[in-house]
C-alpha cells in the first residue's frame, strides 16, 4: 500500500506527467514541423516548458491540498470522493483544451488563447472555422488521452489510503499544509524574482520550438487575464478621418501613398557594425546636452559635441518594456497594456535585428538583469538574436546590484566578446544601474539620500560607466567602422515630480556617434520633434535597408521632417508639437493639459493617433 503522506507529492508529480503527455501529443501531431527540429530541441521544449507545466499543476492541486487539510481534521469529511471527482472533472476539462489546441494551432499558427471566445456570439463563424478540422481524429485523441491520463493516475497516484490510527488528526492537518505551502514555489514557477511568464520557455530562435514548450491552459489563462486589461476606448471620430489625419505623420499605417523625402547620409560606410545602446532612464531632465541639468551626465555631453544629437526626442511610454518594444520594433505603446505581453501580437512586429540580419549582420543582445520581466525574453527570441546575455550569464561575483550585474560589468563584458563579434555586428546593450533602487558601486557625486539624489547619482555612475568603455572602445579596431545609436528607455518623474502625463518625463535624448560617422555629421544638433519609435526608420534609411514594415516609424533625418510626437501614459496620451503640449485624459474623455498656443486641430491628431494605433493593436 502506498504511503498516505506521498499521495500529495504524486498527485502533483501526476499533473506534471499530465502536462509532458500533452507535449507529446502536440509533438506528434504536428509530426512535420517536429521533425524539423533537430532532437535537442525537442527535449528543449520539454525542459523548458516545465516551469509552465509545474505552474499549471500547482494550481490545479490547490483546492485538492485545501480538502486534504479539512479532511485530516474531520473524519466524516468525504475525501476521496472530493479528490476523484475533482480530478476526473478537471482531467475532463484540460483533456478537452489540450485537443482543441492541437488544431487550433495548425489553422491558426498560435497556441490556445482567448481568441476563441470572439466567435461564442458567431456561431455560424465558429462553424466555418471548424469545418475542415479532422473531426474523427480529434475525438480519439481526446478519448486516448483521456485513457492514457487516467491510467497514468492510476499508476502514479492510485488510491487513497486512510491515515494510520497511530498517527493525530492534527499532525496529518499539520504536514497538508505544509505540502501545501510548499506549492508557492511551482505557482510562481521558482523562486526567483519576477514569476513565470511566457519569456521563461522561449529558449529557441525557431518558433514553433518556443510554441511547443508553451502550456496550452497557462496560455489561455494569461491571455484572458491580458485582454482584461485590453480596452479600447469609444472612437473619437470615424475612421476615415481619423486615417486621413495620421496619414500626414505615418502614411504607410494607414496605406497612404508615400512621398519619398532626401535624406543625405551621416555614415562613412553603409555596412557599419552598430552598438545600440539603450539607457536605462535617462531622462532629458539630467542629461546637459538637451537642455538639462549640467555635471550629470558628462560623458554623454561629450560625446553629443561629436555626434548628431536629437534634442526633442520622447518617449512613446513609461516602462521599460514599451520603450524596447519602441525602439526596436518601431511600435506605438498603449495606453493600458503592452504589446509584449502578448506573444501572438508582438510576432507580428518587425524586429531592427532581423532587418539587419538580412544585411548579414550579427547580433547578440545585453542586459545584466532578468529578461523574464514582461516578456522581454519572448519578445528578443523572436527578433532572431544570435544570442544573449543576461542575468545568470554573469558569475554571483559580477551580480554586484540587486537587479543583476551593475552596468559598469555590463561594458566590461560586450567590450571582452565585441573582439570575437563577427563584423558587421548588430549589439544592443540595456543598461540598469540607473533604475530603482538606485544603487551604485563607486563613491557618490552628489550628497544626501534623498530620492531624486540617490537617481542624479545613479544615472551619473551610468554616464560614467559609459565614458570608461567608450575609452577603452576607442582604442578597438571595430570602432572607427561602428556607429553608436544611445537612446533612454523611457524618461522619469524625477527630478521635480514631473506628473505622470506632462512632456517633462517623456522627453528623452537621443544621439548618433562613434567612428563610422562623417566629419561634417559631428556636431549636428536636430531640433525636430520625434519619438522613440522613429528611431528605426532614421537607422535603417542610413543604412540603405528597406523600412516599409516599419510602418509607425518615419526618417528624422529625411528633408523636412513634420515636428510630431505622441506618446501613451496610463490611460492617456500626449501629443507634442512646435507649438506645445497636449495631454488627454481617456477615462474623463477630457484633456488635462494644453499649452496656450496649441490648436483643437494638435487634439484631433492626438486622438486619431490613439484611434488608428489601437485598432492596428487590436487586430494584431
Amino acid at each position: 500500500m502506498k504511503n498516505r503522506f506521498a499521495f500529495q507529492p504524486r498527485y502533483f508529480l501526476f499533473w506534471l506527467l499530465f502536462f509532458f503527455l500533452g507535449r507529446a501529443f502536440f509533438l506528434a501531431y504536428h509530426n512535420g514541423a517536429t521533425a524539423q527540429l533537430p532532437v535537442r530541441t525537442v527535449l528543449g521544449t520539454f525542459a523548458y516548458g516545465l516551469r509552465l507545466d509545474a505552474s499549471v499543476a500547482a494550481y490545479v492541486c490547490l483546492l485538492p491540498f485545501v480538502a486534504f487539510i479539512i479532511g485530516s481534521l474531520l473524519p466524516r469529511f468525504p475525501l476521496r470522493g472530493v479528490i476523484k471527482s475533482y480530478s476526473i472533472v478537471v482531467g475532463i476539462l484540460l483533456t478537452l483544451l489540450i485537443t482543441v489546441d492541437l488544431e487550433l494551432y495548425r489553422t491558426w499558427g498560435f497556441r490556445l488563447d482567448d481568441t476563441p471566445l470572439q466567435y461564442l456570439n458567431s456561431p455560424k463563424e465558429m462553424m466555418a472555422s471548424a469545418g475542415s478540422a479532422p473531426l474523427a481524429l480529434l475525438v480519439g485523441l481526446f478519448v486516448g488521452l483521456l485513457a492514457a491520463s487516467w491510467g497514468l493516475y492510476r499508476l502514479v497516484v492510485g488510491t487513497l489510503p486512510p491515515l494510520p490510527a497511530w498517527f493525530g488528526r492534527g499532525r496529518a492537518a499539520l504536514a497538508s499544509v505544509l505540502y501545501a505551502a510548499l506549492l508557492i514555489i511551482p505557482l510562481r514557477g521558482g523562486t526567483q524574482q519576477i514569476p513565470v511568464n511566457q519569456s521563461d520557455v522561449y529558449f529557441s530562435r525557431i518558433a514553433f520550438a518556443n510554441h511547443s514548450a508553451l502550456n496550452a491552459p497557462w496560455n489561455l489563462v494569461s491571455a484572458l487575464i491580458l485582454r482584461s486589461g485590453e480596452q479600447m476606448p469609444p472612437a473619437f471620430m470615424p475612421d476615415s478621418t481619423a486615417r486621413r489625419l495620421v496619414s500626414a505623420i505615418y502614411p504607410r499605417a494607414v496605406a497612404a501613398p508615400v512621398t519619398p523625402a532626401p535624406t543625405a547620409s551621416v555614415l562613412t560606410t553603409s555596412r557599419p557594425n552598430v552598438l545600440f545602446i539603450i539607457l536605462e532612464s535617462f531622462t532629458s531632465k539630467l542629461v546637459g546636452c538637451v537642455g538639462g541639468e549640467p555635471g550629470v551626465t558628462p560623458s554623454l555631453d561629450s560625446l553629443a559635441r561629436t555626434g548628431i544629437l536629437f534634442t526633442n526626442i520622447y518617449a512613446a511610454g513609461d516602462r521599460s518594456q514599451k520603450g524596447l518594444v519602441s525602439l526596436l520594433s518601431g511600435y506605438p505603446n498603449q495606453p493600458t497594456t503592452s504589446i509584449i505581453k502578448f506573444p501572438r501580437k508582438n510576432e507580428h512586429l518587425p524586429h531592427l535585428n532581423r532587418s539587419l540580419a538580412t544585411a548579414g549582420y550579427s547580433s547578440h543582445y545585453y542586459y545584466g538583469g532578468e529578461l523574464a520581466f514582461a516578456n522581454m525574453r519572448g519578445y528578443l527570441q523572436t527578433a532572431g538574436y544570435e544570442k544573449i546575455t543576461e542575468r545568470t550569464d554573469f558569475s554571483l561575483a559580477e551580480q554586484n546590484s540587486k537587479w543583476g550585474a551593475h552596468d559598469g560589468t555590463l561594458f566590461d563584458r560586450i567590450l571582452a566578446d565585441a573582439r570575437q563579434q563577427p563584423q558587421p555586428f548588430f549589439i544592443t546593450a540595456f543598461t540598469l544601474s540607473s533604475h530603482e533602487p538606485f544603487e551604485v558601486p563607486i563613491k557618490t557625486k552628489f550628497p544626501g539620500n534623498s530620492e531624486e539624489q540617490l537617481f542624479r547619482n545613479s544615472v551619473y555612475y551610468t554616464d560614467f560607466a559609459l565614458g570608461k568603455f567608450l575609452q577603452e572602445a576607442k582604442k578597438q579596431p571595430w570602432y572607427a567602422n561602428t556607429l553608436l545609436v544611445l537612446v533612454a528607455d523611457h524618461g522619469h518623474h524625477l527630478p521635480g515630480n514631473s506628473e505622470n502625463s506632462s512632456p517633462e518625463k517623456f522627453r528623452i535624448p537621443l544621439l548618433l556617434a562613434g567612428g563610422a560617422l562623417r566629419p561634417e555629421a559631428r556636431g549636428r544638433v536636430v531640433s525636430t520633434i520625434g519619438s522613440q519609435t522613429d528611431v528605426a526608420a532614421t537607422l535603417l534609411q542610413q543604412l540603405g535597408l528597406p523600412a516599409t514594415s516599419f510602418v509607425w516609424s518615419r526618417d528624422l533625418l529625411a528633408a523636412n521632417p513634420i515636428s510630431f510626437a505622441y506618446y501613451c501614459y496610463n490611460n492617456g496620451f500626449g501629443a507634442v508639437s512646435p507649438a506645445g503640449t497636449l495631454t488627454f485624459d481617456n477615462v474623463s474623455r477630457h484633456v488635462v493639459g494644453r499649452d496656450a498656443n496649441v490648436t483643437n486641430a494638435q487634439l484631433q491628431l492626438g486622438q486619431a493617433m490613439q484611434q488608428i494605433t489601437l485598432d492596428d493593436f487590436s487586430k494584431k
